[in-house]
């Protein structure tokens, strides 16, 4: 039995040394040693305590030389590496700046629930609900796998919450039929108007939309094909094809007469419109349906930047929206406000929510009703309308 400083017994496998570092040392069932130095006496014989349960319950032991870091690298790299980009950049993002800073160079193995908790209490004052959302979804998922491949034996984010609301539904952008109708009225000059009109007609998602090519169009059967997307990453400075967002948002979408117009309008003057040598690039991507490896052709693109012959990138239109809202008098707003008053015309107009569910390529219903389905000002004045046609008096 060990001894402190003071000559004080620290417990079986526990001693201090001169330095004032605790060291524990541990021989499981296979005769592999394990040893670990703490700063304190119960980081000691705590990790001393569950490790001796994981190796009496036949768990298998982590390698205390495993930090959190180096569990991340693999993590991304080899787990979840598969995910869409902008997913991956967000575990990324909410790694270096929020989790990493508290526990990156921690052993896993020794990560606890206060820890965790440490993070959000830490990003509470500086970061919305949305944000400290992601971290959770971040470091559970993490953990989750590090559980899933015996480096834990516990997950450490049990019982841990975070508090702080996320952004309300009221604070979801959308467009009143007003503000949409004068915003279609300015925006009929601008090159990038049947982008804009199709995306109001369809609610594709802005990527979706950039690599919409023309093999996607069905102009006999009145249907478009979502099946990859297309985004400039700015960060290494080129265009990356990609699978859609999830699964549930490969989809095929029946046009509407008005986005049907906008398709063949596009198709009988592609052979007017400028087009950069840099079309002749094929892009390769994966299918999540098949695994197969799968092409974007870019000349095949059906929206391409007027003036430089090159897709548009996502920011551009963005910059370009703001520009056309203060033209009009209206609330700037963003891309996938338009999605959103998509979704909301359609609910205003009847549409099942199951129905624009398979529209909008969601995966739950919920994402559908809760971020995409607005109850607005004219639908509740319908509403009263309707009330007092079928009332009793």
């Amino acid at each position: 039995m060990g001894k402190n400083l003071k000559g004080k017994d620290c417990g079986k496998g526990i001693c201090q040394r001169k330095d004032g570092l605790y060291y524990a040392r541990f021989v499981d069932k296979a005769g592999k040693r394990h040893d670990k130095y703490f700063q304190t006496l119960p980081e000691a014989r705590n990790w001393l305590e569950e490790a001796k349960y994981a190796d009496k319950h036949e768990d298998v032991f982590a390698a205390t030389e495993t930090t959190v870091d180096e569990w991340f690298n693999f993590w991304i790299e080899n787990i979840v590496g598969d995910l869409a980009p902008n997913t991956l950049r967000n575990y990324r993002e909410r790694y270096v700046h929020n989790i990493q800073p508290v526990m990156g160079s921690m052993m896993i193995a020794n990560v606890k629930p206060m820890h965790c908790k440490k993070v959000f209490i830490q990003m509470d004052a500086d970061y919305a609900g949305s944000t400290i959302r992601q971290t959770y979804i971040t470091m559970g998922t993490m953990f989750k796998a590090a559980k899933m491949n015996d480096l834990i034996s516990k997950h450490p984010m049990d019982g841990i919450r975070f508090t702080k609301p996320v952004r309300a539904t009221d604070d979801i952008k959308f467009l009143t039929r007003d503000e949409q109708r004068v915003f279609l009225e300015t925006a009929r000059h601008s090159h990038n108007y049947n982008q804009y009109a199709l995306i109001l007609e369809t609610g594709l998602r802005t990527g979706e939309m950039i690599g919409l090519t023309w093999d996607a169009i069905d102009f006999e059967k009145r249907t478009l094909t979502v099946n990859k997307t297309l985004e400039f990453r700015h960060s290494q400075q080129y265009w990356r094809a990609g699978p859609p967002k999830t699964q549930n948002s490969y989809r095929t979408i029946p046009l509407t007469d008005r986005a049907y117009e906008i398709l063949k309008e596009m198709w009988d003057s592609r052979g007017k419109r400028k087009e950069s040598p840099m079309l002749n690039q094929t892009l390769e991507y994966m299918d999540r349906r098949t695994g197969i490896s799968s092409q974007l052709v870019m000349r095949d693109l059906v929206f391409i930047n007027w003036r430089t012959g090159e897709p548009a990138k996502n920011s551009s239109y963005d910059t370009h929206l703001y520009k056309l809202c203060d033209e009009a008098g209206i609330p700037r707003f963003c891309m996938h406000a338009l999605r959103h008053t998509y979704a909301t015309r359609a609910i205003e107009s009847g549409m099942q929510p199951k129905v624009l569910q398979k529209l909008l390529g969601h995966a739950s219903i919920k994402t559908t009703m809760d971020r995409y389905v607005h109850v607005t000002t004219d639908s509740l004045d319908q509403a009263v309308k309707q009330f007092q046609l079928n009332g009793v008096f």
